[in-house]
């Protein structure tokens, strides 16, 4: 067995099988690339679903987190740190906020983000106890704890989990009339997705979130952005509701704000949201760690100027007039994103996502399915256009077989 079958064999003896990862292991990594155990070079379009926005490797993101590393990693929050204020101010401003409450992952973001509207509604707005409602869309991708998914539209992330967790209403992505007559006066927030990036890279019609704006900000209800994925960049733009001139009551942000380095999650808002927490209501230990912090400061100064969303929009445009060239022509059904973000729907007669993943990987170019019939691409936002075209060519080459 070679190297790469030995990894893969001892992985599915000992790790639940949870994934289905393509068969390549990789070793390192730099930039937009990726080199695996048997030393053949990849092309990374996938970036870590978005949390490697600023490429693999980044010197900025690295030299920040090795000085940390030599001071101090964790105190936990019993007790203030010289990172923390410095992280949430700069966040804040970033978001045009004024508090942040920091997490982990993504998931325990989007928790954190259901407790707040939560509180809220009962503590603000005066929702009676036990009643509060969230509003969500169908195919939607929040995260998978057994809250989250209760919420899901998707067999795969919701069977088998019961009982699950009520208080959520599904309407249509996209749909505002659904949504005007799924609010009562118990609604308390509307959680989506800017970009549904799960369900295939999905944009929602031109109107939807200014709609989604103007009825929650008429019917006293919070709408809450869950940008893990969309935000920092990947869209063109710092966070993907900017695109329409929207400011949501509330970002969940994640992924790329620890840099792919540590991970790095938060909720922010405004100071008469975030305000209904006391001391002791919510808490993680890990949560605004100083290596967390010193990583994310490091991520806001890169964002602040401007550059990476610049990339994403203009490699982003590039990106999506090739790709619009090959829809309609037998081998792609079609193509949907915004910025450095794709997602293209294969003619079934040509192969699944996964089989077009796998002959991808073969040619060097690491993508990775959804549903069934798509692929994603999302590269690091640092990749040169030569590679980006070099990685498409590829793509090419395997649909044209």
């Amino acid at each position: 067995m070679s190297t790469t079958e030995t990894a893969i064999a001892s992985a599915q003896a000992h790790s639940a099988h949870n994934y289905h990862p393509l068969p390549v292991v990789v070793a390192s990594a730099q930039g937009a690339w990726m080199t695996d155990v048997e030393g053949r070079r990849y092309l990374d379009l996938l970036a870590g679903y978005s949390a490697l926005n600023f490429g693999h490797g980044n010197r900025r993101l690295i030299d920040a987190a090795r000085a940390q590393l030599e001071r101090v990693t964790l105190t936990s929050r019993a007790f203030h740190h010289d990172r923390f204020a410095d992280f949430c101010t700069r966040l804040a401003e970033l978001c045009s906020m004024e508090m942040v409450l920091p997490m982990n992952t993504g998931a325990e973001a989007v928790e954190t983000a259901v407790k707040t509207a939560r509180k809220w509604g009962y503590r603000v707005k005066g929702v009676p106890d036990g009643m509060a409602k969230i509003i969500v869309a169908s195919d939607n991708f929040h995260g998978r704890t057994t809250t989250i998914i209760s919420f899901s539209t998707d067999p795969e992330a919701r069977a088998d989990y019961g009982p699950y967790t009520p208080g959520f209403e599904i309407v249509p992505y996209g749909d505002l009339t659904a949504l005007r007559e799924a609010m009562t006066e118990n609604t308390v927030a509307v959680l989506i997705e800017p970009i549904q990036g799960e369900a295939g890279v999905l944009v929602p019609p031109a109107g939807y979130l200014p709609g989604v704006r103007e009825l929650t900000r008429e019917r006293n209800v919070l709408f809450i952005a869950d940008e893990i994925q969309s935000g920092l960049g990947r869209t063109g733009r710092t966070f993907a509701c900017e695109h329409e001139g929207v400011v949501p009551d509330m970002y969940v942000l994640g992924k790329a704000l620890g840099g792919g380095v540590v991970p790095v999650s938060a909720v922010v808002s405004s100071a008469d949201v975030l305000g209904v927490f006391r001391p002791g209501e919510h808490g993680s230990t890990f949560g605004g760690n100083p290596l967390a912090c010193a990583v994310a400061l490091e991520v806001m100064a890169m964002l602040r100027t401007g550059e990476y969303q610049e990339r994403a929009a203009e490699l982003g445009d590039h990106l999506h007039r090739e790709l619009g060239l090959l829809a309609g022509g037998g081998a792609v059904e079609t193509v949907r994103g915004r910025g450095l973000w794709a997602g293209v729907d294969i003619a079934p007669a040509l192969g699944t996502g996964r089989q077009i993943s796998e002959r991808l990987m073969e040619e060097r170019v690491l993508v990775k399915d959804t549903h069934g019939s798509t692929i994603r691409i999302a590269p690091p936002l640092v990749i040169s256009k030569e590679d980006l075209d070099w990685g498409l060519d590829r793509l090419r080459t395997v649909l044209s077989r």
